[in-house]
């Protein structure tokens, strides 16, 4: 599957969203519009205005949608969450070449809130793992007390953590103490 620089900013840009989600242990990521605006600029999220809460609230909203979008085992479940963002944002795609980028394409209306930005962009990124029948490399981190999401772009479509170094290792450790542990005995 080709992956092209946008979507892949795109796709960078979902996960952290998604991830920013409030989970047992953890405060919301986006907790207020100075959050926001980190997140933004993190991802050089380009022709965006000033911030309000109302923006906080809608990107939220969208959050809640693009995890839905990583928890859905059907298609078809993630097809209609992704149609319903895309439709929502107006998306308008156009080509453009801007800070230095080659040619790439935007979802997003010109002007359009940062919520519909993220809706549009990151909505298609997504759509395209779904036409191409690789929704399933859209998943969350299989470490009992890790949830984040990530995208499985491994050839074989094998990952499991979020993070290999950091989930997948702590698992590999224990299970390797928790061996040695039982043949000691």
């Amino acid at each position: 599957m080709l992956i092209t620089h946008d979507t892949r900013c795109a796709l960078d840009a979902v996960v952290d969203l998604v991830n920013t989600a409030p989970e047992d242990a953890t405060a919301d990521g986006l907790a207020d519009v100075p959050s926001l605006a980190d997140f933004v600029r993190k991802h050089e999220i380009s022709d965006v205005g000033v911030l309000s809460e109302r923006d906080l609230a809608a990107v939220r909203a969208v959050r809640g949608l693009f995890a839905g979008i990583f928890a859905a085992d059907d298609p078809r479940v993630a097809a209609s969450l992704i149609n319903e963002l895309v439709a929502a944002a107006g998306t308008t795609p156009r080509l453009t070449d801007h800070d230095g980028y080659d040619w790439h394409v935007h979802y997003f209306a010109p002007g359009a809130s940062v919520a519909d930005h993220l809706a549009a962009d990151c909505g298609m990124a997504l759509a395209f793992f779904v036409v191409a029948g690789e929704q399933e490399r859209l998943r969350r981190c299989e470490a009992p007390d890790c949830r984040r999401a990530f995208v499985d772009l491994s050839r074989n479509r094998s990952r499991r953590y979020c993070d290999s170094r950091t989930c997948g290792n702590r698992l590999h450790v224990a299970a390797y103490r928790a061996r040695r542990k039982e043949a000691a005995g």
